[in-house]
């Protein structure tokens, strides 16, 4: 496993993450317990959660991990603030998160979707009021745009305040519109990308065919909402040529995808949602797998 130090802090991020979404809302506790084992015996010391995911469920399971493995110092422990992002609300979050998680400070505090409502400085000032506190090593967002991320790190250079060190984007072989301006503002501004959903949330797996059901049980059919961006003509196009290439090379659809984006450059982790110990085993796999998936990137 491969790390690197996450934008301009201390934290050391490895290649992979742990995408805890799915733990407490399509897993149970346990089998979410066997996959958080299996990932740091692997060398995956990135885990990401957020209050939103299971209404607190999947914070909790983390939490429970991490206490009964002993585990916190082994860890890079992420988290998110959802919905109004004021200044009580930011707070409250992150004491419910900190009981949850069983532990006296989050490495990383992300803020998990812009607030067009809350003043942008009074985000940043709850932000810097919980890092000045030592609740909170660092902040970040998540599923901001090159505006709005630039936005924050202006007023944080002109205030003062605690600087985005991360973003957290969805990054795969459909949904690239970050290369176009997020990306290289990163890479300006010294800000670590941490990406999610290198699957399409499963969508390059190619299980979702053009007019066929969504197959029961699956992310589109508990999440029905993320069709809307993938089951398009566009995305239909690329898991045509995403076929092609699996069929040439005998590669999987999932390490060719998986490889592509562990292999741009600029992104320090790539977030992986497990439901079971094997969906690891296919992301450990994808990091050896040849520089053939560059056919694919070179056409689209």
């Amino acid at each position: 496993m491969e790390y690197q130090k996450l934008g301009h802090s201390e934290l050391v991020v490895s290649r992979l993450g742990l995408g805890c979404v799915t733990f407490g809302r399509e897993i149970d506790a346990a089998q979410a317990m066997l996959i958080m084992d299996h990932a740091i015996e692997n060398g995956i010391t990135l885990f990401d959660t957020a209050e939103a995911y299971g209404g607190g469920a999947s914070e909790t399971v983390v939490g429970d991990w991490l206490t009964s493995r002993r585990m916190r110092g082994n860890v890079v422990l992420a988290t998110k603030v959802n919905g109004r992002l004021t200044r009580e609300h930011v707070r409250s979050s992150v004491d419910k998160s900190l009981r949850r998680l069983q532990t006296e400070r989050i490495d990383l505090l992300q803020l998990h979707v812009w607030d067009e409502e809350t003043p942008l400085e009074e985000t940043l000032e709850a932000l810097t009021s919980v890092v000045d506190e030592g609740k909170v090593r660092y902040v970040g967002c998540s599923n901001y745009s090159a505006t709005q991320l630039t936005a924050a790190l202006a007023m944080s250079d002109q205030k003062h305040f605690s600087r985005m060190t991360s973003v957290q984007p969805p990054y795969n072989l459909v949904q690239r519109d970050i290369e176009t301006d997020l990306l290289p503002l990163c890479e300006a501004e010294n800000v670590g990308v941490i990406s999610y959903s290198p699957l399409a949330a499963g969508f390059l797996t190619g299980k979702y065919r053009p007019n066929q059901p969504v197959p029961p049980g699956t992310r589109f059919d508990v999440i029905p909402g993320h069709q809307n961006i993938y089951f398009t003509d566009h995305g239909y196009q690329v898991l045509e040529q995403l076929d092609e290439l699996a069929e040439r090379t005998g590669q999987t659809h999932i390490q060719l995808a998986l490889s592509w984006v562990l292999h741009q450059p600029n992104i320090a982790s790539v977030l992986v949602g497990a439901r079971t110990k094997a969906h690891i085993d296919q992301a450990l796999e994808a990091i050896h797998v040849n520089d053939v998936f560059t056919d694919i990137s070179q056409t689209l």
